[in-house]
């Protein structure tokens, strides 16, 4: 990068639940690689955004186990950093998604362990007085984008947007050109829907 060169923010907000917000985050980091991007990681929830809707009872108990995780994540960014939040998200998306585990006290513990947390943090899963801080930062994402989204929600230059959804995550230049295009949509002032039906669920690595 030159001196005339300046790197961009790219604002992400994920629920750790969601299989959508893992492959955009896996894209995003691949657009790190390639272009003068960072990406600033932000917890959303789909427990708060679910909790007065009506919505099947399995998708209920699904997300009433969500909050969990995002505690935990907001605990982390309070007491460690963005880049441990970054690293948290990593390690317990990897462990969600391409491998299969369901969110548990000793995922929380292992996963403490591999980013060189203290494991006393696993408790902030249980911690409702972190309620109020994953709402706060949820708020932020939607009042950004609006009321009829979920997650992955993304920030690039000052316009927020749903998605992009990716299946699987672009990698290298083909991350890059997808940024290039995304980058491009956000910068014109009339852009708001884009989107096709989804064919294929998430094809992880």
């Amino acid at each position: 990068m030159t001196e005339s060169q300046t790197v961009e923010t790219v604002d992400f907000w994920f629920d750790p639940l969601c299989p959508w917000a893992w492959m955009t985050s896996r894209w995003m980091l691949e657009v790190e690689q390639v272009r003068d991007v960072h990406t600033v990681f932000h917890v959303m929830s789909l427990s708060v955004l679910n909790e007065d809707k009506d919505v099947p009872e399995e998708y209920k108990e699904m997300i009433q186990r969500g909050w969990g995780p995002v505690r935990l994540a907001i605990a982390i960014e309070q007491q460690h950093g963005q880049e441990k939040l970054r690293e948290f998200y990593t390690a317990i998306g990897t462990a969600r998604h391409p491998g299969g585990r369901d969110f548990t006290h000793d995922l929380y513990v292992e996963v403490l362990e591999q980013i060189g947390l203290p494991t006393e943090l696993a408790a902030a899963a249980d911690d409702t007085s972190l309620d109020d801080a994953v709402r706060a930062s949820h708020q932020d994402g939607i009042e950004r984008v609006g009321q009829e989204v979920g997650t992955p929600v993304i920030s690039v230059g000052g316009t927020a947007f749903f998605g992009p959804v990716l299946s699987p995550a672009p990698k290298g230049e083909d991350a890059g050109r997808v940024f290039d295009g995304a980058r491009l949509l956000a910068g014109y002032d009339g852009f708001y829907e884009l989107k096709r039906t989804r064919d294929r669920d998430p094809i992880f690595d």
